[in-house]
This record gives C-alpha cells, structure tokens and sequence, in this order.
C-alpha cells in the first residue's frame, strides 16, 4: 500500500481553515450572502475573487488523490459503500440539520419576518426548484454541494479507477508519466480546462451548485478530480510537480496581476459567448491549473512531514467543513449590527467562529460513534 502522503493532509487542513476567512470574507464582498455588512470592502473581495480561482478545485484534486490511496486498498464495491456512507449521508444529514440555520437567518434579515425557527423549518423542505438556493431562505444545500458533487464523482469516475488499475491502464498511465516528465510540460495539463471553461462557462456561469445545470463547474472539477487521481499513481508526476512548480507560480502571478486590473479597472467583460468573455475564461483557465501545481509543488516542498497535530486535524477537517458556514451566518448574523468598520467586525467573526466551529466539534460531534456517522467520520476505535 502505497504510503500516506502527509503534504496532502497538511494542504486540505489549510484549505479547510481558509474556509472560515473565506466564507466570512463573503459577509463583506459585492455579491448576495446569507448574511451581508451594509458597508462592502473591495479588499475582501478581492480575496474572495483571488481564492475562488484555486480553492475548491484544490479540494477536489486531493479527494481524486486520496481515491487513489483508498482503492490501494479497497475493491470498487466496498470503496462505493465507504462513499455512501462518507459522502452522502452526511450530504442527507446536513442538509436537513446543518444548512436550515443559513436560511433562517436569511430571512430574519428582514424586520417583518417573525416566524420562529420551529415554526420556519417545515416551508424549508417545501422543495420548488423554481425557488430553490439564491439566498432566498428556501430550501438548498449549501455549501455542502461539494459533498454532493464529490459523491457523484467518485461513482462516475470508478470504472475509469479500476482501469487504471489494470495492467493496460497502468501501462497507459506510464506513457502520459513519461510524456510529463519532460519539461515542464505538466503545464499543458491545462488546456483541457482552458477549453472546458471557454465552451462551458459562458452559458453555465456555475453560480449556483445545483448538480443538474452546472456543466462548466461540474465537467472542470470531475476533470481535476481526475486529475488527482493520476497524479497520485506514477512517481514521475511528482517530480514533474517538484521541476514546474516554480515556473507554475510565476506564471499564475503573472495572470493574478491581469485579473486584479480588469476587477479594479471594471474591464472583465460581460459574460455570454463573445470573443472578449472566452478569452477571459481561457485566461482563468491557465491561471486556476498553474496555481494548483503551484501549489502542491510547495506543500511537497515544505509540508511533507509528520506531526502530532495531524492525529487531530486530519479527522476534524471533514466535520470542520461541515459546520462552518452555519457557524459564520450565525455569528455575522448579529455582528453586522455593530457600529464598527469592517477590520474589527470581520476579526470578530473570524476568530469566533473558528474557536466555536472547533468546540462544536470537539464536544458535540467527535466524542460518540452516531454524531461520528453523521459527519462521515471512522467509529471510536476504527481503523484510520
């Protein structure tokens, strides 16, 4: 079995911690939330905008990575059973106890709103996709769309696993791996998702994660899940990795300056099938791919080691995510209210909900084997 890769265990805690700054960030940028500051900040959103090119398709390449350690050692019949009980049922669990919380206080945004929460939980499960999501206070799941999405792929994707496990998909494997590790060409990698977001986002613009109408999101983030999965399979990828990172980091700065100007200037062009807005899509597409091996090219750098904390993080980071955004619309609910500029206020939120989010699930979810199932984690006592 092949041994643990602890860069990955360290750069999806990071990527789970940078949820809370992230979604909190949310409360304060121009776009629609759950809870919003009537005073935005173009810093944070531009933070939103910088994160949004990078984040969820990091998570999505290490779950493809970590599927490939997981039939190491599983067959597909039990590695789609750890799945469903992994994936979906706390997708079913969180979307009937976690998520409600977000739209409740959606709609207490609105002084004339004075249902209570008992009393608002039953029109939540009134299901119209007509309604559904857009921070209404109608019923949806969140940001636990990923859950959901993640699920999905890792059925679509096993009959492609299980060749690649074979002996003519390894043998197909070794021919890319060689192909790769010439160069830098792990930076062509990036033209399937360069074209994938030139064909698809124009009319699929992915703002709404609803599984069924979100082609550009969900065909680009099955290919880095994918991608992942690969990655992780010949050793001659990581050493690609280790020769292009570098190179990868420039250029993905290089192409964050050209996004920074068009946000700051107001030159992105306006979405739709034009020259100018698929141009614009292929750029992201370079720039979302060269930060990724960016990316892991650091943490196989710099984070490829033990440490005890890890023994802790690592079962947290699932729940982690779970909760957070409740945590944060809670909390931001009552601390835009505040008459303070938006530094303290987003200070507050952070800090808070990243020390509630921990207690909640040190004290409510980690410490007996049915809070355990429903947040997707092993039982007291199982095998890591």
């Amino acid at each position: 079995m092949p041994e643990r890769r602890h860069d990955l265990d360290w750069l999806r805690i990071f990527a789970v911690l940078l949820l809370i700054y992230f979604h909190s960030a949310r409360i304060f940028d121009f776009d629609p939330f759950y809870v919003k500051n009537q005073v935005t900040s173009f810093g944070l959103a531009a933070f939103i905008v910088f994160v949004n090119q990078w984040h969820m398709q990091l998570f999505i390449l290490i779950a493809g990575a970590s599927t490939f350690y997981a039939l190491g050692f599983r067959s597909g019949a039990h590695y789609a059973k750890e799945r469903f009980l992994r994936l979906f049922v706390p997708f079913v669990f969180g979307t009937a106890v976690i998520v409600p919380p977000q739209c409740y206080y959606t709609l207490l945004r609105n002084p004339a709103y004075q249902d209570s929460y008992l009393q608002f939980l039953p029109h939540f499960f009134d299901i119209d996709p007509a309604t559904a999501g857009g921070y209404r206070g109608t019923f949806e799941w969140g940001h636990l769309w990923f859950i959901l999405y993640l699920f999905t792929f890792s059925l679509l994707a096993l009959p492609l696993f299980l060749f690649l496990r074979r002996e003519t998909g390894r043998q197909a494997t070794a021919r890319l791996a060689a192909w790769t590790a010439k160069g830098r060409r792990l930076l062509c990698w990036a033209l399937p998702l360069v074209l994938i977001e030139g064909a698809l986002r124009p009319g699929w613009p992915g703002r709404q994660q609803n599984l069924y109408n979100d082609w550009a999101n969900f065909v680009s983030y099955l290919t880095y899940f994918i991608y992942g999965y690969i990655l992780s399979s010949d050793p001659r990828f990581g050493r690609a990795v280790d020769r292009s990172w570098k190179t990868a980091l420039a250029l993905a700065l290089a192409l964050f300056a050209v996004l920074f100007w068009a946000m700051a200037t107001d030159h992105d062009p306006p979405r739709g099938y034009t020259p100018g807005f698929i141009l614009f899509m292929l750029v992201l597409g370079f720039h979302s791919w060269f930060w990724l091996v960016a990316i892991l090219g650091a943490g196989r750098k710099y984070l490829n080691f033990y440490h005890r904390a890890l023994a802790y993080a690592n079962p947290a980071a699932y729940p982690f995510y779970i909760l957070h955004q409740t945590v944060i619309v809670v909390i931001g609910f009552y601390v835009v209210k505040w008459s303070a500029g938006v530094p303290l206020k987003y200070l507050v939120i952070t800090t808070a909900a990243l020390v509630a989010t921990i207690l909640i699930y040190d004290l409510a979810v980690r410490r007996a084997n049915v809070t355990r199932a429903l947040f997707g984690m092993k039982p007291l006592g199982g095998k890591s």
